[in-house]
């Protein structure tokens, strides 16, 4: 079964209906959804600040590029445009970790080249999986201790809303 961790983001259009599509499109394949967050825009574009939240879902016939291309699938009904580079943008479906797997494929690098530098993907991430840990250099480190690494500035820029993306 190969299992996979999603970082959504969105600041286009209604924010929530978009992240919510991503959540509706795993459908049953949903292990886990964190929390909503709001979070500045990251790259230095200005615009306005992003929902964010990180999803675990399992797949038994989806790879690691199937996992990329349903990601992208997503975006393009969303109306994505990739115009600017840290832009704003209507739904970001970012592959963070597929079984664990390491690439280097310029296609797919996993697990994401900048994950364990972004605090609104761990912040999320270690919510729903607190002993989660991610390749850095060649070894597993745990998310918790990629967060204490970062600027406590950038990890109290994650706030957490009230709003969700599924139902309690």
């Amino acid at each position: 079964m190969t299992r996979v961790v999603l970082s959504i983001g969105s600041n286009l259009g209604d924010p929530l209906a978009n992240l919510r599509s991503v959540v509706d499109a795993l459908g049953d394949r949903v292990v886990a959804v964190s929390s909503v967050y709001a979070t500045a825009p990251w790259g230095g574009v200005e615009q306005q600040d992003f929902l964010n939240a990180t999803l675990i879902a399992q797949d038994d016939a989806l790879d690691c590029r199937g996992w990329l291309r349903f990601g992208q699938d997503l975006e393009q009904r969303a109306d994505r445009v990739r115009d600017v580079r840290w832009g704003p943008r209507s739904l970001d479906v970012d592959v963070v970790d597929c079984d664990g797997t390491v690439s280097a494929d310029p296609e797919l690098t996993l697990p994401h080249p900048r994950a364990h530098e972004r605090a609104f993907v761990l912040v999320p991430w270690l919510e729903i999986e607190p002993d989660a840990a991610l390749t850095v250099g060649g070894a597993p480190v745990a998310v918790a201790d990629l967060l204490r690494s970062l600027d406590a500035s950038e990890v109290a820029g994650v706030r957490r809303t009230d709003l969700a993306l599924v139902a309690p």
